[in-house]
């Protein structure tokens, strides 16, 4: 059993003392963003639901991210990111959504967007913030240090407002 102060229950304190809605939009991390939260016993009064999005037509036909941000910046940038936290948060109705889109490798990098690169995208209340990475290690480390940096970003965001 988790820690009681492992990140998806401090996530799921945060919800519940603001009493928000949470959603997720995730592309490289293919839904273990949602897994993680389930884990804590009570999150579905907060989370409604989650986005596994990994192909660019998913994000447009699923969450209604713009193609044009695809287009102009491409699937992994900070706007790709931010346009899914948005559009996510859109579609399902919430007050808070994160999303993640990035290169888990060990193939599709370039040397303008490496193998590790990740784009984490958070909105609450209408405010988005993004955050860009560079992680180390193998598909599956880079997706957990996603998922970690990806929870952390949301109680930096949940905690805020309590400052």
């Amino acid at each position: 059993m988790e820690s009681n102060t492992a990140p998806e229950y401090q996530v799921y304190e945060l919800l519940k003392k603001r009493q928000i809605t949470l959603t997720t939009a995730e592309s490289a991390t293919g839904g273990m963003i949602a897994a993680t939260l389930v884990n804590v016993p009570g999150i579905s009064e907060f989370f409604t639901e989650g986005y596994v999005t990994y192909s660019d037509e998913a994000k447009v036909k699923m969450i209604h991210v713009s193609p044009e941000t695809i287009r102009e910046f491409g699937v992994v940038s900070s706007e790709t990111a931010a346009d899914m936290a948005n559009s996510a948060a859109k579609t399902a109705g919430t007050a808070a959504a994160v999303s993640v889109t990035g290169v888990a490798g060990p193939d599709g990098g370039t040397k303008e967007c490496p193998v590790g690169r990740v784009f984490i995208g958070a909105v609450l209340d209408g405010k988005t913030v993004t955050r860009k990475f560079t992680f180390d290690g193998d598909r599956m480390q880079i997706r957990r240090q996603a998922v970690k940096e990806a929870l952390l970003l949301l109680i930096d965001m949940l905690q805020e407002g309590d400052l």
